[in-house]
């Protein structure tokens, strides 16, 4: 599996995968919890960082962040 630090990823929310060749398209938000991640930093960090960004509730944050996670999962992003 790749690791994220190995995606390249743009200012605009392009990431590829140079390991398949796959490359994604990810909204604003997608953009700050994918380089939260390439950060290190944790769920909970996150989730503050889309709370304080966005308005959007703590609840919804956290179902969200999760719903990513797993759609990263997926595509074989982490």
């Amino acid at each position: 599996m790749i690791k994220l630090s190995q995606l390249a990823i743009n200012a605009e929310g392009f990431i590829f995968n140079p390991a398949t060749g796959d490359s994604f398209q990810v909204s604003q938000t997608g953009l700050d919890v994918v380089s939260g991640l390439c950060d290190g930093k944790d769920d909970e960090e996150i989730v503050r960082l889309m709370t304080e960004t966005y308005e959007v509730s703590l609840e919804v944050a956290q179902r969200d962040l999760a719903d990513f996670r797993a759609s990263m999962k997926t595509l074989g992003l982490i």
